[in-house]
């Protein structure tokens, strides 16, 4: 009884350890596919990353001119097939169009490079 209560806690640890540890490596993908567009300023906080295998995001957080807080987050859902669709902090999702899509493609592989580069280079 002791020996499967160890077994259970301590499978418990392990996921917790693969979950933090998870979340770790997206926060610092985060940062990094944040500033490929330029430095970010000390004022705001600017994201981009992969969620899943189908899902990028960017978010942006800042104070405006008036002492207000602004957060953008678009959601890209991209759907083989079906193509590429859009929610802004969680509106409707709507099809992006062909501009966009391009744009987004091309901060996808910048942000695969430079990820590659400040992350995964020294790794294997």
């Amino acid at each position: 009884m002791f020996q499967k209560l160890l077994n259970t806690l301590t499978a418990q640890k392990q996921e917790q350890r693969s979950a933090q540890l998870y979340r770790n490596i997206i926060r610092h993908e985060a940062k990094i596919g944040g500033q490929l567009f330029g430095k970010v300023e000390k004022s705001r906080r600017r994201e981009f990353f992969c969620l899943d295998e189908h899902t990028w995001v960017w978010h942006e957080e800042w104070v405006d001119a008036q002492g207000q807080r602004k957060v953008v987050t678009t959601r890209y859902d991209v759907r083989p097939g079906n193509g590429i669709l859009k929610s802004q902090n969680g509106g409707h999702y709507q099809a992006l169009e062909q501009e966009e899509a391009r744009n987004l493609l091309e901060a996808v592989r910048a942000y695969q490079q430079k990820v590659n580069q400040e992350l995964y280079a020294n790794i294997i």
